[in-house]
């Protein structure tokens, strides 16, 4: 794979970073992944490509990673899903993660690089999760992207979408994105233990409840995860309010009462992190608020893991296990899009 297409990606701000330099590759430590969201640890990493070390005005260091992008290809896939997966799901992520880069780094929303590392843009851990597989299928698929109407698609994906993936305006802007509409998704319904074992990294593996879940607060725990996430003091929470759904279900307006402050909040992932010390997994839940001995709590109830529009991995893993091919996964979950070299 010779350097056609480099990519600038962030992988690390800290006070000082870390690393140690080798003959071919370079090792970064002490990396923070899973920013924000109920899998956030560190670990110490290994790429390949240029290192550069920028210092900041906030006195801050910010690693930047130089690479082709068909070799950051191999990482991405091999870190947003395990590399031992079947390889047509490897193939429908190098084509939908190499379209997402390339929107991406027409339009950096970075200052300095193109992409982050985190689940911010794409999961990119470098080598030490990659194995032949990542490249066969990177390779496979080499400058492949999804166009609609002549332009790369903005191929969004997540985890898990419960049974029904969502549209665009519920998650970012409120507009119609023709190849990002509702489809009903029973590949991720019962997925095998089998199956997610071999799609799935060491810490995703950790979420055993990720399709269907439930959560439960009492009224003082929640008012204080609000107020500490929110930056609002909204006293003790009398009710949370559900006033629109997108068409999964997934909530993109929530009214929150309080008694001392009352605000309607979206979208979707706003919606998560308030209602979460970390995140919540996904907006699609009903909430039941119940009374007993005096004490008020509230149960959230929901499905899926993640935005819900585009690509649901857990059911294309599945679609790939039963032998679907990469064009039929992506002709599934991007509707109306042409699979094309990119130019």
């Amino acid at each position: 794979m010779g350097i056609t297409r480099p990519i600038k990606v962030g992988i690390l701000t800290a006070p000082h970073i870390e690393f140690e330099q080798k003959e071919n590759t370079f090792v970064l430590k002490n990396v923070r992944i899973g920013i924000g969201f109920h899998w956030d640890r560190h670990e110490d990493q290994e790429f390949a490509g240029k290192l550069e070390i920028r210092d900041n005005a906030d006195g801050t260091q910010t690693a930047i990673n130089t690479i082709d992008l068909e070799e950051y290809l191999c990482s991405v896939i091999s870190s947003e899903m395990n590399a031992n997966s079947p390889i047509e799901l490897l193939k429908a992520h190098a084509v939908i993660s190499r379209s997402w880069a390339m929107r991406a780094m027409q339009k950096p929303n970075h200052e300095g690089f193109d992409v982050c590392a985190d689940d911010h843009c794409q999961r990119y851990e470098g080598l030490r999760r990659m194995n032949e597989r990542a490249v066969e299928a990177v390779r496979a698929t080499a400058e492949q992207v999804l166009l609609y109407d002549n332009e790369i698609c903005d191929c969004r994906y997540y985890k898990c979408c419960g049974g029904k993936t969502e549209i665009w305006r519920t998650c970012w802007e409120d507009i119609d994105v023709p190849y990002i509409q509702s489809v009903t998704c029973d590949y991720c319904k019962a997925p095998s233990p089998k199956v997610l074992r071999l799609v799935l990294n060491d810490y995703d593996q950790e979420t055993k409840d990720f399709r269907d879940w439930s959560v439960s607060y009492t009224a003082e725990e929640l008012s204080e995860i609000i107020r500490t996430k929110s930056g609002i003091d909204f006293g003790e929470i009398v009710d949370l309010i559900p006033l629109h759904r997108g068409a999964s279900g997934r909530i993109d307006r929530l009214k929150i009462v309080g008694t001392k402050h009352t605000e309607v909040i979206g979208k979707e992932l706003k919606i998560r992190l308030w209602l979460s010390r970390s995140c919540l997994y996904s907006s699609w839940f009903e909430v039941e608020k119940s009374i007993q001995n005096s004490v008020v709590s509230f149960q959230l109830s929901g499905h899926g893991w993640g935005h819900g529009a585009g690509l649901c991995q857990i059911g294309a893993a599945v679609m790939a296990s039963e032998g679907m091919k990469y064009e039929e996964i992506l002709s599934y979950y991007y509707p109306n899009t042409q699979l094309r070299i990119a130019d």
